[in-house]
């Protein structure tokens, strides 16, 4: 029952970042990092950072300054909860949810919450059309009881939707090797039985919870592998193999991985080895023909959210080059081979970034969920434009700031009594910025851009949230092609009439032109941006 008007509403469980990590120790998933078995997920060396980027989203979240970007209030039911597990009611969600991902990656480099916030989003499009096509309601219910267990819990759920794929040229039925993709291989009265293989699953460790999608469309045939549900990461049958998270304990003493020591984020192959799911937790199964749509709204909606992410870096590249300019002992305002590059990384990171707000304004109200959906076309451009710039980005960096991010000697040397003092006089370069200041800078960048977490950043912002490719393909699909043919058509005087049928014309869509822009009458909008106070 939705809350009544009168009722102020009620804030669901929110976990500080020291709740978070005690509340690891109550799940024991089967976990395995670098060939040996984990015994504690969060007291394990490997996987610190990206504990800490997790348990920095839920301190951040509990800071009152930040509390109208960082929660948000779910009318339906009349609390207030974390903005990662909230469905957006508005255009002005998803602009708020733009700028506090921006600012969780600012810390973090990737908050890795919010792809939660995304699947949750996409499924609830998803049921809604599966429920409204067959006249029910038990997939929105299933959907709802999951929705406010993850809320009033403040969980963390990982997404297990990237299958191992096997053979690309092959339909998942095709494949020698079933359990190349997660599928349903039985069911009966209390549930369904899953196996199978998710290939990249951020956080998976250090999550709650796993939130099983199927990773493209579906045919008949597909049927068993048309299937999604939430489990608990330490259900039986559940086996992580995990990549470390950033660079953990890599000269902690000296400061050498000065950010990814502290942040990072594992990815991990996650094996589904007959584990059960009880009916309530399965949101659907067997429906192939309505696969495409969790797989599209998920996908509009992640790479929405990219684009925060990467602005947030771009952010840390903007004021690390900055830095690096100055402990050179150059002015940008003075040197044009400077201020330019430095523009360029701004027009990057701004330019993509404007794309997320546009796709924020232009959202849509999904006529099933009635859940707000960013608009495909600006979602896909940017990131687009994120993926195939951020070499550029790192690029740019490198201009700035000197061969010196690499040519330095090892932090070992700051402390060897036999080189440290020369070093440091004759590697300082302006008198007003000391050499240790100078060094850390480089050393900064080059852990951010030519280290080899530097290289999977590159590589992350490349191929996640799809490929170049497939962001191609959507804008394609999505942009108004047939609207501009036709407007050439009429300036020419043809007085070609609309014709369904014709290939070039089919793809169109209403003006974007109204009194009130793209938003109603008392819709809420974006706030402020907060300046955050400097850390001591």
């Amino acid at each position: 029952m939705p809350a009544s008007p009168e009722s102020p509403p009620t804030p669901a469980l929110m976990m500080s970042g020291d709740d978070y990590r005690e509340s690891l120790r109550r799940y024991k998933p089967r976990v395995f990092v670098d060939g040996r078995e984990v015994t504690s997920v969060v007291d394990e060396p490997a996987l610190r950072p990206g504990v800490n980027a997790l348990a920095f989203t839920y301190d951040f979240a509990l800071r009152p300054e930040l509390a109208p970007l960082a929660l948000a209030t779910q009318t339906a039911r009349g609390r207030v909860v974390n903005r990662m597990l909230h469905l957006n009611e508005s255009a002005g969600d998803l602009l708020n949810k733009l700028e506090v991902v921006r600012l969780l990656c600012q810390e973090t480099g990737c908050a890795q919450r919010y792809l939660a916030h995304d699947a949750l989003n996409g499924l609830a499009q998803a049921v809604a059309r599966i429920d409204d096509a067959k006249g029910t309601t038990e997939h929105r219910a299933r959907f709802n009881a999951y929705l406010a267990h993850a809320q009033d819990n403040d969980l963390s759920i990982g997404i297990a939707m990237t299958d191992a794929k096997g053979d690309r040229s092959r339909k998942p039925h095709q494949q020698a090797n079933p359990d190349t993709y997660v599928h349903v291989v039985e069911r009966n009265g209390k549930g369904i039985v899953i196996s199978g293989t998710k290939a990249i699953v951020t956080g998976g460790p250090y999550m709650h919870e796993l939130m099983v999608m199927p990773s493209r469309n579906m045919g008949r045939e597909d049927e068993a592998f048309a299937v999604c549900c939430a489990v608990r990461v330490d259900e039986p049958g559940i086996t992580l193999v995990s990549r470390p998270a950033g660079r953990p304990g890599e000269k902690l003493e000296h400061g050498d991985a000065l950010f990814s020591r502290r942040y990072g984020q594992a990815t991990a192959v996650v094996i589904f080895d007959r584990v059960f799911v009880p009916w309530e937790r399965v949101f659907y199964a067997g429906e192939w023909e309505h696969s495409q749509v969790l797989t599209y709204s998920y996908a509009t909606h992640h790479r929405h959210s990219c684009i925060a992410a990467r602005a947030g870096f771009g952010d840390l590249l903007i004021g690390a080059g900055a830095l690096m300019c100055e402990a050179n002992g150059l002015d940008p305002d003075e040197k044009s081979n400077l201020r330019e590059p430095m523009v360029e990384l701004i027009k990057i990171t701004e330019g993509f970034y404007a794309c997320g707000v546009a796709a924020s304004v232009y959202a849509t109200q999904d006529a099933h969920s009635h859940t707000f959906m960013p608009d495909p076309v600006y979602s896909n451009i940017g990131k687009l434009l994120l993926a195939t710039q951020i070499y550029d980005m790192h690029r740019l960096a490198h201009e700035v700031s000197g061969g010196m991010i690499v040519a330095l000697p090892g932090p070992d040397e700051d402390h060897n009594p036999a080189t440290a003092a020369k070093l440091s006089e004759v590697l300082q370069a302006s008198p007003d910025i000391p050499y240790d200041k100078r060094i850390q800078t480089a050393r900064f960048i080059e852990d951010l851009t030519a280290s080899n977490q530097g290289g999977w950043y590159s590589v992350i912002s490349l191929h996640g949230g799809g490929s170049p490719a497939a962001m191609k393909q959507e804008i394609w699909r999505n942009y108004p092609v047939g609207n501009k043919v036709e407007l050439v058509e009429r300036l020419l005087e043809r007085g070609v009439l609309h014709d369904e049928q014709r290939s070039i014309t089919k793809n169109r869509q209403p003006g974007r032109c109204c009194d009130t822009g793209c938003t109603t009458p008392g819709q809420p909008v974006m706030v402020p941006l907060p300046v955050l106070p400097s850390k001591a």
